[in-house]
């Protein structure tokens, strides 16, 4: 039978083939998505059942169409600038992170277009195969006028290094995925329709492995990050939620 969880969320598809390769895929109505607070409320939520069924063997994360993740619906998210709202916001985003990296299987993520929102998501994963049309860049942030602090400046830091994430965050710069994969943050680069097929190839020789192997190798191999996310995560959304309160008093 299928799982509940797999048509619980509006804007997350959920399949798995019967070997336990699971994909997620963003949507918006079927299209590319569109982040919304109903998306930030329910994806720490479909992540905490994806790593509570053991049937899951290997995640597979995509968007939808031709791009990641490239728009968001500020409104949606609340007043930010309230306290109430914010520590809601907190719980959430932490949640959404600290629940991806420290799930008990492999991920791979299979990036089918650019990704200006909420790119860690994607960069977070054990293996990245990017769309030769992808561009990494963090729209929201500076652009409502806060501090990137729910995560993508520790992602960054950790695949892209140190001076290079800070020039880029700085600067709201962008990378393409060639770059990324100079840089080490992605695996392969490859046309837009063979970015998922390749991602299956990969997830389907993960999932034929013993499951207790490829538990214990995704805990293995995101012990760093995963510290740098419980660390960084809660003084970095405090951080952010502060320069969001100040939006309430510039003219």
């Amino acid at each position: 039978m299928t799982p509940s969880y797999f048509t619980a969320f509006r804007n997350i598809s959920l399949s798995r083939t019967e070997q336990g390769v699971l994909t997620l895929r963003l949507h918006t109505d079927g299209g590319p998505v569109t982040f919304t607070g109903e998306l930030h409320t329910d994806l720490p939520r479909a992540l905490y059942e994806i790593g509570e069924d053991r049937d899951n063997k290997v995640l597979i994360l995509t968007g939808t169409g031709a791009e990641f993740m490239t728009q968001i619906d500020g409104p949606s998210l609340g007043d930010i600038t309230r306290p109430a709202q914010w520590d809601r916001t907190i719980a959430e985003g932490r949640r959404v992170l600290q629940r991806l990296v420290d799930l008990e299987m492999p991920i791979i993520a299979a990036v089918n277009g650019p990704a200006a929102v909420h790119s860690e998501y994607a960069l977070l994963a054990d293996v990245v195969i990017a769309a030769d049309t992808t561009v990494f860049s963090d729209f929201p942030h500076l652009t409502f006028g806060i501090v990137p602090g729910d995560g993508i400046q520790v992602v960054w830091e950790e695949v892209l290094g140190l001076n290079r994430s800070r020039y880029l965050t700085l600067t709201q710069g962008s990378f393409t995925a060639e770059e990324a994969e100079r840089w080490g943050a992605v695996a392969e680069v490859l046309p837009p329709a063979a970015v998922l097929p390749r991602a299956e190839e990969i997830a389907a020789s993960l999932a034929a492995r013993p499951q207790l192997l490829t538990r214990y190798l995704a805990v293995t191999l995101r012990q760093r990050i995963s510290r740098r996310l419980a660390e960084g995560l809660q003084v970095g959304m405090a951080l952010e939620g502060l320069t969001a309160a100040d939006l309430a008093y510039q003219a």
